[in-house]
């Protein structure tokens, strides 16, 4: 790990007695005591924006989750789906298939935890810059999206910390043609986050291209992860999302 990551706060618990100061690239945030069973929250961030919070506390201690959630909160919540557009096409011969990594876009949430309940407190990006709406399908009647230029990742250890996640994403072509796969649409609210010290992985999709009728689709369905890294809370409510189906250009 680099001196730059050391210097900032790994997610994960953390107690409040007194006052703490959570660090993260362009952002600080500051929970301090006020009275007895009170505590201020001020959080400053990338663009400027202060956020500042009156937390009550039945206690003299309150204890905070930091964590990594889904792209969906900025610019501002409008959609449940992601749009990546990967830097390399992925060519697939005829039934074949294959399995990659991929960087994916992350932001990171505060929640107020007790007893076993997570309140989501607030939330950030440290990449607001990249945080963009991108359009799948026709202007009329095309799918919003939160869009995003990824990249291949090497593993799940392969990623910027705070920035984003590692997606495995299985590609299976059942057509007798050869495809190209230059992105991947899908709903990311069933996807869950996982994290480690300053690292994210997120569940995984599978992409299956294959025949209904006459025309080529490709079918994409969430694929759990099996990892023994820490699941974050949710921060919105999961809906359950039927497969997206994606045309093949």
């Amino acid at each position: 790990m680099s001196d730059a990551e050391n210097s900032f706060s790994n997610y994960g618990l953390y107690d409040v007695n007194d006052s703490l100061e959570i660090s993260l690239p362009n952002t600080e945030i500051k929970i301090e005591r006020i009275g007895e069973n009170a505590f201020s929250y001020f959080r400053k961030d990338s663009e400027g924006n202060i956020v500042e919070k009156m937390i009550p506390a039945k206690s003299n201690d309150i204890k905070i989750e930091v964590a990594p959630i889904r792209p969906l909160n900025h610019p501002a919540r409008r959609t449940g789906y992601v749009f990546l557009k990967f830097d390399k096409e992925i060519y697939l011969s005829e039934n074949s298939a294959a399995s990659i990594f991929v960087h994916c876009p992350i932001e990171i949430g505060i929640f107020l935890v007790h007893n076993s309940h997570h309140d989501s407190l607030d939330w950030i990006t440290c990449n607001p810059l990249n945080s963009r709406f991108g359009l799948y399908g026709p202007p009329d009647t095309g799918t919003l999206c939160k869009y995003a230029q990824v990249s291949l990742a090497t593993d799940y250890s392969d990623s910027i910390p705070y920035i984003e996640g590692v997606m495995k994403i299985v590609i299976e072509n059942t057509l007798e043609s050869g495809q190209t796969v230059s992105k991947v649409i899908f709903p990311i609210t069933d996807n869950s986050l996982y994290y480690e010290n300053s690292k994210a992985i997120i569940d995984g999709i599978k992409v299956t291209m294959k025949k209904r009728a006459v025309v080529s689709i490709a079918d994409v369905k969430t694929s759990p992860v099996s990892t023994d890294w820490i699941k974050s809370p949710t921060w919105e409510d999961t809906t359950v999302s039927t497969s997206m189906e994606m045309g093949l250009e």
